[in-house]
């Protein structure tokens, strides 16, 4: 596993189209955007761009929590219902606990601006120390849906055993008891 000093979260697009060159993956570059101005703690990317292939996408993750050492992994596309569709089987595939919560909020999120909201099968999911979160593929949606569940993200990474994660107020004012609050560094 690796230690470096900086928090290391894992982003993954799931395309099969962006994986092959067809075009240009926008999801990497909207999650690290939304996380560079949300979070105040140092991190680093560590970034995969997987086709829809349930092994690697598990594979990925996998390598993601287990070896690169992430606390947590965002990735993006295929949560919808066609056929290549299988990001939440592969995250269920490697979790060690379901969090249905995140999945719950991320649609009522997502229904308040489209009603195909509800065609969604976003999950989040606990693997060792590591929190896995699917979010939609499109950038818009993404930057959305971050900012509709995030608050309870650095929490959870504390009660996995991960980073104190600390986030910029103005952007998302991450939520924990005031038992667990700790002094801004």
């Amino acid at each position: 596993m690796n230690t470096d000093i900086e928090t290391r979260i894992g982003l993954v697009t799931i395309s099969d189209r962006a994986s092959l060159g067809i075009y240009e993956d926008q999801g990497i570059p909207a999650l690290k955007a939304w996380l560079e101005g949300a979070l105040s703690t140092p991190w680093q990317a560590v970034v995969r761009l997987v086709p829809d292939e349930q092994a690697l996408i598990e594979q990925a993750l996998r390598q993601l929590a287990d070896e690169e050492g992430c606390c947590l992994v965002l990735t993006t596309g295929g949560t919808g219902p066609a056929p290549r569709d299988v990001t939440p089987e592969a995250t269920l595939a490697v979790a060690d606990k379901v969090l249905p919560g995140f999945g719950e909020q991320m649609r009522a999120v997502s229904l308040k601006y489209v009603p195909t909201a509800i065609l969604s099968r976003q999950v989040g999911a606990v693997r060792g120390k590591c929190l896995i979160v699917n979010l939609p593929g499109q950038p818009k949606a993404i930057k959305e849906t971050l900012d509709g569940v995030f608050a309870a993200v650095p929490y959870c990474i504390d009660l996995i055993g991960g980073p104190y994660l600390e986030t910029r107020e103005e952007v998302v004012k991450a939520f924990r008891p005031k038992s667990a609050i700790r002094p801004k560094s």
